[in-house]
């Protein structure tokens, strides 16, 4: 299995070739949901598994690429489709997403697609069948770029997706019912509730990720066992002042909306350093309509707060919300958040991610546990099924969401090997 490394590498440059213009000039990798460089993606993805030999690989409502490697029982094994499979069979889904953030890296998501991608080329080379069908799942869409819409592929397998989200807008005015009927997708909500998975019919979900994070590689640590993923809210933060002159104006007499933005802003940074493992992020900022002699009358921004706990991430949210408003009826100025996105803390299932350190162990590596600061497909999964994650070290000091964004041969290597331990213990020791 020692080449798979070297494939895995490979691939992600095969995937990595699919930009969007304005960053592809630029020899930058963005690919956001439904645009032409995801429509590509999804193609070679595709190629991709039936390369592999998945029994079937095809498109869902949402766009997920949804490949299946069917049980050495299965009676679908013959090509027939998921809802047929034999009641005694189960399934293990796997899967991660195959969308970017803007000058994103390589790795991100798509990591958790070719390892397992690997593992089923591995089965078809030594003409081995599993005693459960192994669903791999390419989610469309988890970072919430073009549209306001956060894991909307993974929630639509657990019956979470917003009907609002199909009228949604992206920056352009295209709407996501649009995106999806331009892509050839129905964009009909009937379609997508079909798309719901029923958790008794499945073992459960694990996923492998690039760690995104520091800590493996300060610790000289290859892999490394997923505790539990931190709970989150994000939101879309508008300060409306009044523009005026900046040269008549008098600093006492200004309803600055972009200060005030930055006030909150260094406030939230403030509040979450007061708490062990809280976390607060202004990742956009923006003056519409700004002008360099004009006093900011509106200023758009982003909040991002997370925390391991969802007590914990409900207080820091609580806190920086009373202190926004507070800052701006100072400054004269008016203060509104709409929240995007809300995601529970997701604890590891303790059996599944027991295996992942049978697995781990037993391709030579210690078992290293440690919780997830990011948010992951896994989270929704959650929801439905019991899930567990492996985290892959990542190069640079475990820079992510950044061209720097790396991960070495051996380490692919290694986590393809531990992705078949995990596979044949579930094999060898099903759970009762």
């Amino acid at each position: 299995m020692s080449s798979n490394g070297q494939k895995i590498m490979e691939w992600s440059e095969r995937l990595a070739q699919y930009s969007e213009p304005h960053w592809a000039e630029k020899n930058q990798l963005t690919c956001t949901y439904l645009t032409p460089a995801h429509l590509q993606t999804a193609r070679e993805i595709k190629s991709l598994m039936n390369e592999a030999g998945f029994d079937e690989v095809s498109t869902d409502a949402v766009g997920n690429i949804v490949g299946v490697y069917r049980a050495a029982s299965s009676s679908s094994s013959s090509g027939s489709s998921i809802a047929d499979a034999t009641a005694t069979v189960k399934t293990l889904m796997t899967g991660s997403h195959y969308d970017t953030v803007r000058n994103g890296g390589k790795y991100d998501g798509r990591l958790g697609i070719l390892i397992p991608i690997a593992c089923v080329a591995e089965l078809v080379r030594q003409q081995r069948r599993l005693s459960y069908d192994f669903e791999v799942v390419c989610f469309s869409e988890e970072e919430g770029q073009r549209f306001r819409a956060t894991f909307l592929a993974s929630g639509a397998l657990t019956g979470d997706f917003d009907p609002s989200w199909l009228d949604q807008q992206d920056a352009e005015g295209v709407t996501m019912r649009s995106a999806m009927q331009a892509a050839g997708l129905p964009g009909d909500l009937t379609e997508i509730i079909k798309l719901k998975r029923d958790p008794e019919k499945y073992i459960g979900f694990v996923e492998a990720h690039i760690e995104q994070g520091p800590v493996l590689f300060e610790g000289g640590i290859a892999l490394g066992v997923v505790t539990s993923i931190n709970a989150g809210v994000r939101a879309i933060c508008k300060v409306t002042g009044t523009a005026a002159h900046a040269g008549t104006t008098p600093m006492t007499m200004r309803e600055d909306a972009l200060l005030a933005a930055a006030e909150i802003s260094l406030m939230a940074e403030k509040r979450a350093l007061q708490d062990e493992g809280s976390v607060a992020t202004v990742g956009q900022m923006q003056v519409p309509g700004g002008s360099i002699n004009v006093i900011p009358g509106e200023c758009l921004f982003s909040l991002d707060m997370r925390a391991p706990f969802d007590g914990q991430r409900d207080a820091l949210v609580a806190d920086i919300l009373a202190q926004a408003q507070s800052i701006a009826s100072r400054r004269g100025v008016k203060f509104e958040c709409t929240e995007t996105m809300r995601a529970s803390a997701a604890p590891s299932n303790l059996k599944l991610q027991e295996r992942w350190e049978r697995a781990v162990k037993s391709v030579g590596q210690p078992v290293f546990k440690l919780n997830s600061g990011a948010g992951h497909d896994a989270m929704k999964l959650h929801t439905i099924m019991p899930q567990a994650m492996l985290f892959v070290r990542g190069g640079n000091r475990g820079i992510s969401h950044n061209p720097m964004e790396i991960i070495s041969q051996e380490d692919a290597t290694l986590a393809t090997q531990a992705f078949m331990a995990l596979l044949d213990d579930i094999e060898t020791h099903p759970f009762s």
